[in-house]
C-alpha cells in the first residue's frame, strides 16, 4: 500500500495536513479561523480521476462542531465551493438512497430508491459512466458496502433494503475495488450469510479479485481488483476500531487509490463516511466528532494523492443532515466540546456495560466518559426507555451540543472540491448536478 507521505505543501504554502490555526489567547482560547480556503488549480484539459467522498448525514454544524473538536481547520476546510440542496422527489426531507441516487445518477427519485426513478425506471450512475470510459472504480464505506449511499454508483433495486440484490449488481457492472461491511449479504445461507444468489465470494475470487478480511491483509495486498468484506454487518465505529482487525477509512482510500492508480485511463473512487449519520440519529456527539476525525483523516489521504498527481479531482459533500446538531445548547452562548475528547466509547457500547438493575451507571460513565454524573444525571438515565440515548443526551448536554431531531433534516449541505475544474463547484446546487458536474470534468459522456 502507499507509504505515510510527508505533509504536502499546497500552492499558497499552507500545510492541509495540520492547516495554520491563529490563536488568539485574549479571546479565551477561541481560534481565529485563517482565510477561506485556496483558489483552485489550474484547470487541466480534462480531470483523469475522481475521488467522490461522501460525509453521510453531515452538514455545516457538523463542520463547525469538528474544528472546534480538532482546533484547527479540517483538510477539507480550506476547499469550500459551495451549497448543495437535498431534497428528494417526494419530500423536502431526504433519506439516503434518494440524496445518493441524486448525487450518483442526476435523477430525483422517492426516498427508499437506489439508483432507479419514481416509477422504478433504472438510470445509470457517473460510476457506470467512468467503466465506459474503460476507467477504473471503486467503492469504499464504512457501513455495509451494500448500504443505500455505496449502493447507489453499482446498483438499481426499488427499495434499499434489498442489500443481497445489490451485492452482485457490483460485480456485474465491474466494480474493481470493494472495500467495508456487509460480509453477510456475499454469502449463502449455508456459509452464514444472507446471499440467495450463492457465494459471491467463491465468484469474485475466480474472477481474478483479491479476498481481504482485516486490516494486515488489506495493507498487503498486490492486486487490480480487490473485495475487502471487514464485517459480517457494519464495520465498528471509529470510538470502537481499536478493539477489531478493521481497518481504518484512510486505510481503506490509500488501498483503494493505490490499487485504482494503475489504470492508465483513470479512475472514479466513492467514499463514504458511513457512521456520521448514525451518530447524529443517536445524538452521540462524540461518535459523530470521531467518525468525523475518520473521515477527515480519509480526506486527507485524497488531498495528498490529488496535490502529487495534479489530475486528480477530489469533491465532498454530504447528503443530507442528521440530527439537527446545534453548536451550543440549553440557551447558553459558549461550547464545551472538549468534554468529548475523554469520551472512549459510543453510548451503545456504554449501555451495553450496564448491568441488569442499572446500578453501575455511575462506574459505567465515569470510565468511559470521565464524568462524574450527578444523581439527576443518573436517575435520567435509569429511568429512560433507552439508557444509551440518555447516556448520548447527557454528554451532549456536558458538551453543549444541541439535537433537534432523531431523523434527518431538510438543511443544505457544504460542498467542497480540490483540483482541476474545482471551480465548477462554486455556488449553490441542487444535488442533482454533481455528478453532471463530475462528468463535465471528466469530459465523459453523462445524462440522464
Amino acid at each position: 500500500m502507499l507509504k505515510k507521505a510527508a505533509a504536502v505543501t499546497l500552492t499558497a504554502g499552507v500545510l492541509f495536513s495540520g492547516l495554520s490555526v491563529a490563536w488568539n489567547e485574549a479571546s479565551a482560547g477561541k481560534p481565529e479561523w485563517a482565510g477561506k480556503g485556496l483558489p483552485p488549480q489550474a484547470n487541466a484539459e480534462k480531470v483523469e480521476n475522481v475521488i467522490f467522498m461522501i460525509p453521510d448525514g453531515f452538514n455545516a454544524s457538523f463542520a463547525t462542531n469538528y474544528r472546534w473538536f480538532k482546533g484547527e481547520n479540517s483538510a477539507f476546510d480550506p476547499f469550500v465551493k459551495g451549497l448543495v440542496q437535498t431534497y428528494s422527489a417526494n419530500t423536502e426531507v431526504t433519506d439516503s438512497a434518494a440524496a445518493g441516487t441524486a448525487m450518483a445518477t442526476g435523477v430525483k427519485t422517492n426516498n427508499g430508491m437506489v439508483g432507479v426513478t419514481p416509477d422504478g425506471k433504472e438510470v445509470p450512475s457517473i460510476l457506470d459512466a467512468a467503466e465506459s470510459a474503460d476507467k477504473s472504480t471503486g467503492l469504499v464505506a464504512t457501513s455495509t458496502i451494500t448500504h443505500a449511499t455505496p449502493a447507489v454508483f453499482g446498483a438499481s433495486v426499488s427499495s434499499r433494503g434489498d442489500e443481497a440484490l445489490i451485492a452482485p449488481q457490483y460485480f456485474e457492472n465491474g466494480v474493481d475495488v470493494i472495500l467495508g461491511g456487509g460480509r453477510d449479504y456475499f454469502l449463502p445461507a449455508s456459509e452464514g450469510g444472507k446471499q440467495p444468489a450463492g457465494n459471491l465470494v467463491e465468484n469474485a475470487i475466480e474472477d481474478g479479485y483479491q479476498y481481504v478480511t482485516n486490516r494486515d491483509e488489506l495493507l498487503a495486498a498486490d492486486n487490480e481488483k480487490i473485495l475487502g468484506l471487514f464485517a459480517d454487518d457494519a464495520m465498528a465505529p471509529e470510538l470502537d476500531r481499536d478493539e477489531t482487525d478493521q481497518p481504518s477509512l484512510a486505510e481503506m482510500t490509500e488501498a483503494a487509490i493505490e490499487t485504482l492508480s494503475r489504470d492508465e485511463d483513470g479512475f472514479f473512487l466513492m467514499v463514504e463516511g458511513s457512521q456520521i449519520d448514525w451518530a447524529g440519529h443517536d445524538h452521540d456527539a462524540a461518535w459523530a466528532m470521531n467518525d468525523v476525525k475518520a473521515f477527515d483523516e480519509a480526506v486527507a489521504k485524497a488531498l495528498e494523492f490529488a496535490d502529487e498527481d495534479g489530475n486528480t479531482l477530489v469533491v465532498i459533500a454530504g447528503d443530507h443532515e442528521t440530527g439537527g446538531m446545534s453548536v451550543g445548547s440549553n440557551g447558553v452562548y459558549d461550547l464545551n466540546i472538549e468534554v468529548l475528547h475523554n469520551i472512549t466509547a459510543t453510548g451503545d457500547a456504554m449501555a451495553a456495560q450496564l448491568n441488569d438493575d442499572l446500578s453501575n451507571i455511575e462506574e459505567v460513565i465515569l470510565e468511559n466518559a470521565g464524568i462524574e454524573l450527578t444523581e439527576e444525571e443518573i436517575n435520567r438515565i435509569k429511568n429512560a426507555d433507552s439508557p444509551s440515548n440518555a447516556i448520548n443526551e447527557v454528554i451532549s448536554d456536558r458538551a453543549l451540543i444541541g439535537w433537534t431531531s432523531s431523523a434527518h433534516t431538510g438543511t443544505d449541505v457544504p460542498v467542497y472540491a480540490f483540483g482541476p475544474h474545482s471551480d465548477l463547484f462554486v455556488g449553490l446546487h441542487n444535488n442533482t448536478d454533481l455528478p453532471k458536474l463530475i462528468a463535465e470534468a471528466m469530459k465523459i459522456e453523462f445524462g440522464n
